[in-house]
């Protein structure tokens, strides 16, 4: 019986994860539960599953939850809540939550001597050298939920990173891939929510129609394989059959492959090194008759090269570029600013970022929470000046991202890069 707690237990990952779970009620048994704002459901997963403890966000709420769920199951909250949660005595931490917020219980559960399942990809791209360090330190595992990345660990199957030619993201393209980039200037956000393939939260929807969600990506892989950036390409595959592919140095590539469905990478991750039966529907090659990939459009999705900058300038640069984003996205589901300013909020706060620590390495933690706090102001500060500027004085934001990410791909090319 493996023995599992669940950070961000009522978002998208997290009700998937339980689904998992719930399939095989004699192979895990979930200890431990942290959620958000949705309380209600909180309550309802705590009833049938009967963890040990659970979390809320807000302090405030946590006497409500415990009259409801009574002295059998503990009652904890905000971010020392996260922390109990992710060390309760178990044998996997699902990191499910948003956003940099689950960076600190991820780390806290590597010390406390968890297996990781890791869906939040913040915490690889906020902070990735340092969490590489304290997981070897410790011996503990970080297993891949992301379907990319879980494709590759499934490609990887043991390879020891010197026999790795390249790695090979795949992505759908987003709800924007055909779009011209003067009608993704004036993209809704209904219409950026709305992912061919895959049903996931608002933000990370937000981030794959940028290609941001991709960039992210490729720091992530470049922590979890200890491959460098420069050898993680990104292809466009709007089938989203090949969820990733592995070259080798021999020039063979082992592709994983399946229908859309995120309980896959998650029992992968739950029942690692084994595999459990899951009831769903097989992958038809006749049916689905064609792969196609393309590569993504560098000028209209200027967010997939930020994050290439980002990774070659300095430690602390993808975190800056992680902080900012999350408040661009912000600000963009709040109606504040365009589809294209994303991109534009992003590579002037990189850029500030980059002027002065280009070349900077993080030694511990607090380097992170500092390049985090002071992108987060400089963003706030960037968005306070565009909402107090005259209307036709305000720039529509496509136009420097775009300058700025697209001259790195062609000095790439022209070395034989990416």
């Amino acid at each position: 019986m493996k023995r599992i707690a669940i950070l961000g237990s009522t978002g998208s990952i997290g009700e998937q994860t339980l689904d998992v779970v719930a399939r095989h009620p004699g192979r895990f048994e979930v200890v431990a539960l942290a959620a958000g704002r949705r309380v209600d459901r909180l309550v309802e997963q705590a009833r049938r599953f009967a963890p040990r403890i659970v979390s809320v966000a807000d302090p405030a709420q946590a006497a409500e939850v415990r009259a409801v769920l009574g002295p059998q199951i503990e009652v904890v909250a905000g971010d020392a809540g996260l922390l109990a949660v992710a060390t309760e005595p178990g044998d996997l931490v699902v990191a499910a939550l948003v956003g940099a917020v689950g960076l600190e219980p991820v780390l806290a559960a590597i010390r406390a001597g968890r297996t990781i399942g890791l869906a939040n990809k913040e915490v690889m791209v906020m902070a990735g050298a340092l969490v590489r360090r304290e997981a070897a330190a410790r011996g503990v595992a970080i297993i891949p939920i992301d379907s990319e990345h879980s494709a590759i660990f499934q490609c990887l199957s043991g390879s020891r990173p010197d026999q790795i030619g390249r790695l090979i993201l795949t992505c759908s393209g987003g709800p924007f891939r055909t779009w011209s980039a003067a009608a993704m200037a004036n993209a809704s956000i209904e219409e950026a929510l709305a992912h061919p393939k895959w049903s996931m939260g608002a933000k990370i929807s937000i981030d794959s129609a940028t290609l941001m969600n991709k960039g992210l990506e490729v720091i992530e892989a470049r922590w979890l394989f200890d491959v460098p950036a420069e050898r993680v390409d990104v292809v466009v595959h709007p089938q989203s059959i090949v969820h990733s592919l592995v070259e080798f140095r021999d020039r063979s590539v082992l592709a994983q492959l399946g229908l859309p469905d995120m309980r896959v990478p998650i029992a992968v991750a739950l029942a690692h090194p084994e595999r459990v039966d899951l009831d769903l529907p097989r992958l038809d090659l006749v049916e689905v008759a064609r792969l196609d990939f393309e590569a993504p459009d560098r000028a209209r999705f200027p967010c997939l090269e930020l994050a290439y900058r980002a990774v070659a300038g300095s430690e602390a640069a993808p975190a800056v570029l992680n902080a900012v984003n999350e408040l661009a996205v912000e600000a963009f589901l709040a109606g504040q600013i365009g589809f294209p300013d994303i991109a534009a909020l992003n590579a002037r706060v990189l850029d500030a970022h980059l002027a002065e620590h280009a070349g900077e390495g993080v030694a511990e933690l607090a380097a992170v929470r500092a390049a985090d706090a002071w992108a987060r102001a400089e963003a706030q500060r960037w968005l306070a000046e565009r909402a107090n500027a005259p209307r036709s004085a305000a720039p529509r934001a496509g136009a420097s991202a775009s300058a700025a990410a697209t001259a790195a791909p062609a000095a790439r090319a022209a070395a034989g890069g990416r």
